[in-house]
């Protein structure tokens, strides 16, 4: 450990107890154990949500790629906080309408942030109305009237 660390048989205690304080010195181990990411996350360290879309919504992209993301403000339900997700695949925006029932999850971004050139943006759409997002896009499935 250091020069001033005990040495000997019975220097176990003191080691752990060093080890322990030392430790939160780790900014990732201090954030693990007072859950802070967990406390700053919408989906509440959970994998998946489910959410009602608000509205439709374009996120620039950033430099140098120039476009417009389609992505949707929507309400999760857990907890009725306001998120923006991306929806993947081409036309995926004329497949969503407002009110609809979406399930979202991360982007897998590094560390739970952002993916790529949208910015702000953590999650995704993945179902629609129970309905997979892809077999919409790809028109293998209709989405149900409700």
């Amino acid at each position: 450990m250091g020069s001033k660390s005990p040495l000997g048989e019975f220097a176990a205690r003191k080691l752990l107890e060093k080890r322990k304080k030392r430790r939160w010195s780790n900014r990732y181990y201090k954030r693990r154990m007072l859950m802070l990411d967990i406390k700053a996350d919408p989906l509440e360290g959970a994998p998946m949500a489910r959410g009602i879309v608000l509205e439709k919504v374009g996120v620039e992209s950033k430099q140098p790629n120039s476009a417009i993301r389609k992505c949707v403000r929507t309400q999760l339900i857990k907890n009725g906080r306001a998120i923006t997700a991306f929806l993947p695949g081409d036309g995926a925006l004329n497949v969503v309408d407002e009110h609809d029932e979406v399930v979202v999850e991360g982007i897998g971004g590094s560390r739970g942030r952002s993916m790529g050139d949208i910015p702000g943006v953590r999650w995704k759409v993945i179902t629609v109305n129970g309905v997979s997002l892809t077999e919409l896009v790809y028109g293998r499935k209709q989405k149900p009237a409700r």
